[in-house]
């Protein structure tokens, strides 16, 4: 019989990309990793890894043996929850992975139900983008994560992971002044009315900028894109100051009237889906559960304050 321990470090190189990475993940030394794979291709009786360059990449067969240690590791995680379901008391920790927004207005009242309802869980959170989390989700770094999709660009749905919708939350252009038009301008004729105008937008390579960057070409213009930052507290400080216009999320305002003038984005670009996502075998894990339960009384909350 292979040994889990050797298939999981297997398992955690394709993941992860590196022996190095795979060391400083798990706190190893690189050459107890490699050691340990050698071991492995041993038990195996075939070349599990081959050289490309300085890295290495995986065989077929050891893309076969990682299929079958990601389908032992769901059914475990399965056993993770009905050891846990069998309890009285939720105790533990929940690792939990948000983007900005959702950090700053539902995990923050989410974690207020949590204490009240199971003081014994601790949670665990991390601000990271979701280009960046859900990787780290698949590599076991967290138990669940709050993410969002733009309209007309959805993510990829990498295999082992289950979505669960949280709320639609709209999108508005975000004016550094007052509009010069009447409120009657339809949506596109404010947008290009910004065409010269800075703009302030998230990092090349993320979702939000590959969204907002189309949003505008098909207004008919390429935007001056001054500022890039993923800080949405920034954007809107630079808005505030008639620095930059920038498309913003209700989430930013926290349940407050917004602070500066906001206008409706076209037809089929006015809102982004927000979800949790979490390991296939995990989402009936008592803690996945309660924390899935709470975000969505947190939104529920949040309506109520508007």
């Amino acid at each position: 019989m292979y040994d889990l321990h050797r298939l999981r470090l297997l398992r955690e190189l394709k993941h992860r990309g590196t022996l190095a990475a795979v060391a400083t993940a798990l706190s190893y030394a690189p050459s107890s990793v490699s050691q340990q794979l050698s071991q492995l291709e041993s038990e195996v009786g075939v070349p599990l890894l081959e050289p490309v360059g300085r890295r290495v990449r995986l065989t077929e067969q050891a893309e076969i043996l990682v299929a079958h240690t990601e389908a032992v590791l769901e059914r475990l995680e399965r056993a993770e929850a009905d050891i846990a379901a069998s309890l009285t008391d939720l105790t533990g920790t929940l690792r939990v992975a948000s983007f900005q927004t959702a950090a700053l207005t539902l995990v923050p009242a989410a974690l207020g139900l949590l204490r009240e309802r199971h003081p014994r869980l601790r949670v665990h959170v991390t601000q990271r983008e979701p280009e960046r989390a859900l990787p780290a989700l698949s590599a076991r770094d967290f138990d669940l994560v709050l993410a969002e999709e733009y309209p007309g660009d959805p993510n990829a749905r990498p295999a082992g992971l289950e979505q669960e919708d949280l709320l639609d939350d709209p999108l508005r252009l975000a004016l550094p002044r007052p509009s010069d038009g009447p409120d009657t301008v339809g949506p596109t004729a404010v947008l290009r009315s910004l065409a010269k105008h800075p703009w302030v937008m998230e990092p090349d390579g993320t979702a939000a900028r590959h969204w907002a960057m189309t949003l505008c070409r098909n207004a008919g213009f390429e935007p001056d894109v001054r500022f890039e930052s993923t800080d949405v507290l920034l954007h809107l400080r630079l808005v505030e100051q008639g620095h930059a216009a920038a498309v913003l999320p209700d989430l930013v305002w926290g349940g407050r009237l917004p602070s500066v003038p906001v206008r409706q984005l076209p037809r089929g670009q006015r809102s982004r889906r927000v979800f949790t996502v979490v390991r296939r075998g995990g989402s009936r894990h008592p803690a996945v559960l309660a924390c899935r339960d709470a975000l969505r009384r947190a939104v529920v909350l949040g309506a109520d304050r508007v």
